[in-house]
């Protein structure tokens, strides 16, 4: 597995865009991973729970998961990914240029991200909404708290906008510390060099988890924007976008239906569900539309598991991040979330 951890793109985002285009016109990036055999999947700077590296030196996280459940459709084999890890700057160039094959690394679905720059937003997993950090002992108890305070934010994100929203629309004034660097953000929030740190809720917790006393900090109870964050692709390769979307949406269906990485064979095996079946290849034939074999999806299931195995073992309450399912909008539509996959007919 190899890990970029830097790229180099001169290229602008409109020159980037048109490569890009060009890239799909001229070959399929379905046809490219497969003779390239390896997958180029993007994340972002390291962050507990959703992409990380072990001490061995492999990737895991809740975003790396759609990494690998590609790969397993695509390539039969998790391990077939080169990761490569960028910063937030870059990020969108990369993958319009064609040196990413898809994006996964907490981005959120916009309208002008989905409609200007030549990128695709390919279903949601993980529905998250911005709010702020704050040390324990500082007695602030709520966002409205936070006039005339010092705020470290990540630049070029939907969260630098929606941090400058939120305190003109309640008439509060604020200093930004504004990087490009996520790691820069939570080294000068840690060090005193802000009085909070504003982010996707999500990404605070994962903040909050590499800390040196993470009890020592505290998320405010405000939420003041909608995060649904999910997997990209260039914009014009609809095949592409297709196996990206479905590997995602076979991952919610399993946890649908019950099966599990460690129940897949059983269930193969026995199940008389038309569309259980009809997921597996066990009937019809799904799997041409998306240039695949029949059995992309059981790999998917029994290599990386489904949404909720993935949700548990990297985010949930027995993670050092600790995040709560139960009555949140990561919940399955069936007990009041909103996560939710097609039929598969």
């Amino acid at each position: 597995m190899k890990a970029l951890t830097a790229l180099a793109f001169g290229a602008g985002i409109i020159a980037a865009i048109g490569g890009g285009e060009a890239l799909a016109q001229t070959k399929s990036t379905l046809d490219i991973v497969k003779e390239r055999g390896r997958l180029r999947c993007q994340v972002g700077q390291p962050a507990p729970g959703f992409y990380e590296q072990t001490t061995d030196g492999k990737w895991r996280g809740l975003d790396y998961d759609v990494c690998r459940a590609v790969a397993a459709a695509v390539l039969g084999d998790t391990d077939k990914i080169d990761v490569q890890s960028v910063t937030n700057a870059v990020r969108f160039t990369a993958l319009a240029n064609g040196e990413s094959d898809m994006l996964s690394r907490t981005t959120t679905w916009t309208l002008l991200r989905d409609s200007q720059l030549g990128l695709d937003h390919q279903g949601i997993n993980f529905y998250d909404g911005q709010g702020f950090m704050v040390r324990a002992n500082s007695g602030i108890k709520s966002a409205k708290e936070l006039n005339g305070a010092t705020i470290c934010v990540i630049t070029g994100t939907t969260t630098e906008l929606n941090l400058s929203d939120y305190f003109r629309t309640n008439n509060m004034t604020y200093k930004p510390f504004t990087t490009a660097d996520s790691n820069i953000a939570r080294e000068t929030y840690e060090k005193g060099g802000c009085d909070a740190n504003t982010n996707d809720k999500s990404s605070l917790a994962s903040s909050r988890a590499t800390f040196a006393k993470p009890s020592d900090h505290v998320i405010l109870p405000e939420t003041i924007s909608k995060e649904p964050l999910g997997p990209v692709v260039r914009h014009g390769d609809n095949q592409w976008g297709d196996i990206v979307k479905w590997s995602l949406y076979v991952m919610i269906a399993a946890e649908e239906f019950g099966i599990t990485s460690a129940t897949v064979d059983k269930v193969r095996a026995e199940t008389k569900d038309p569309e259980v079946r009809r997921m597996l290849g066990l009937e019809g034939e799904l799997h041409k539309g998306l240039g695949l074999d029949k059995d992309w999806a059981y790999r998917i299931i029994k290599q990386v598991g489904n949404y909720g195995e993935s949700f548990e073992r990297n985010v949930g309450p027995a993670t050092p991040l600790g995040i709560a399912r139960d009555g949140s909008l990561n919940a399955l539509w069936t007990k009041g979330g909103l996560m939710y996959a097609p039929p598969f007919r």
